[in-house]
């Protein structure tokens, strides 16, 4: 620990976000930077606690405090290799994690101020790239193949892992490049693809053998594998299966998100099958990330208005005394796309479109209420009867996924992510797809 009294002496200081005024008129990403010596001051606010909750808090396990001190102290090397050693792509969720280690700092409880780790370590892992201190691995070979299907996070943490172990690994994926909802579902202007080819590159390189483009009947798996593991993720986005589905102008928030991070890739898709908000008046229905990603890319593309309901009431500003420190706290929450220009509303359920000439025109809705149940268990919907249309030409549904049934499988078959535990973070998905590894390489060296 570097500096005893810096949490005393130095504010919490975020790199912010680029003027709403600009970003909004293309993809790039939202997020600035801060400079060196302001990011080694910010490391050196973490005050390595005797528990380090941001520890405790964080799925994949990072030693925040190891880091922090060597980053303050100008080791960047140094703070890689322990970022590294628990993280496998910190270039990722130093951009997109949620950060439940911030919620859980000590001086988030003490003074509403945690460490800015999620920043920070996004910025070791840019300087990681930057002064070459991520080196090719070249393992030795022990003779096993495995094939890993599904390229998301954690299918490609399950293939990087057992890759370096000496597996001959060979990833599988139904998409034209791997990456899965990173590449995928993720707008460009919070992750930018770039991040992604970039590591790809270096996986490449480490022997790793990409088969894009290539859907696996996971009834019949390839052959001639020793062992196969399954992070197909949870493809199929839950509908909402009310009168007036069937209008057009009502699209699966991946329908739009996907979509657009494929123009601009450079794809071209006829005018009859676009998913874009210009022009229109656009409904999210869904108050997840999921909705907010459907918000920023609406207004990049031009929509005159945007408004996202949700059916569940809108959570406390501040502070839950449900979800107490260090809990992740279940608060109220505005994300750069919310800044840029939409209106929220909660309690509200759909009851049906309705539509003119076979194109969605709005959203009948009902207000509800949310009654705490006796027993302490999930709370009971009542709906009010005051209901109304809500005007809309475009209906984005973005109310998540639905966990996957899969058929039963061998011993040699290991299924992870979010494949097995239903929607999650992206960190869960790395954290589960580490432990699927070493699942796998346990087996195998028992074996015959």
């Amino acid at each position: 620990m570097g500096d005893p009294k810096a949490f005393l002496n130095i504010p919490r200081q975020e790199a912010g976000y680029r003027p709403v005024n600009e970003r909004i008129t293309d993809y790039s990403q939202v997020e600035q930077t801060l400079n060196t010596k302001s990011r080694r001051q910010q490391a050196s606010r973490c005050m390595d606690c005797g528990i380090p909750f941001c520890h405790w808090a964080c799925p994949v396990g990072n030693k925040q405090p190891e880091w922090q001190d060597a980053l303050y102290k100008g080791k960047w090397k140094e703070a890689y290799d322990i970022l590294e050693a628990t993280c496998d792509f910190p270039e990722f969720t130093g951009r997109i994690c949620p950060a439940p280690c911030e919620k859980s700092c000590v001086l988030k409880l003490s003074s509403g101020e945690p460490v800015t780790i999620r920043e920070n370590e996004a910025a070791i892992a840019e300087a990681a790239f930057r002064e070459g201190y991520i080196k090719i691995h070249t393992p030795k070979r022990n003779g096993k193949r495995v094939a890993v299907i599904g390229a998301g996070p954690a299918g490609l943490v399950a293939a990087n892992h057992l890759n370096r172990m000496g597996y001959e690994v060979t990833l599988f994926d139904k998409d034209e490049a791997p990456g899965g909802l990173l590449r995928f579902g993720i707008p460009n202007f919070k992750l930018d693809k770039v991040v992604i080819d970039r590591r790809m590159k270096f996986l490449e390189a480490e022997g790793i053998i990409f088969k894009m483009s290539t859907p696996v009947d996971l009834g019949k798996l390839p052959k001639g594998f020793d062992a196969y593991c399954v992070a197909t993720g949870t493809p199929t986005a839950r509908d909402l299966n009310i009168p007036g589905r069937e209008l057009k102008g009502i699209h699966l928030a991946l329908e739009m998100l996907a979509q657009q991070n494929r123009v601009l890739a450079g794809q071209t898709f006829d005018k009859s099958q676009l998913v874009n908000a210009k022009g229109k008046r656009v409904l999210v229905i869904g108050g997840g990330d999921t909705g907010s990603d459907c918000i920023g890319t609406s207004i990049r593309q031009g929509a005159v208005s945007v408004l996202q309901i949700e059916i569940m009431p809108k959570p406390p500003v501040g502070e839950n005394p449900d979800t107490p420190w260090p809990q992740w706290p279940i608060v109220f929450k505005t994300t750069s796309s919310h800044e840029e220009g939409c209106e929220r509303r909660w309690c509200l359920a759909s009851a049906k479109f309705v539509g003119k000439d076979g194109k969605v025109t709005g959203v009948e809705v009902e207000e509800v209420e949310w009654l705490p149940a006796a027993d302490g268990g999930r709370p009971a919907m009542k709906p009010t009867g005051k209901k109304e249309t809500i005007a809309a030409d475009m209906v984005m549904l973005a109310m998540g996924f639905v966990k996957p049934e899969l058929p039963k499988f061998g011993p040699n078959v290991f299924v992870t992510g979010d494949a097995a535990r239903g929607a999650s973070l992206v960190v869960h998905a790395m954290a589960d797809g580490r432990k699927a590894a070493h699942d796998i390489d346990a087996y195998l060296k028992v074996s015959k």
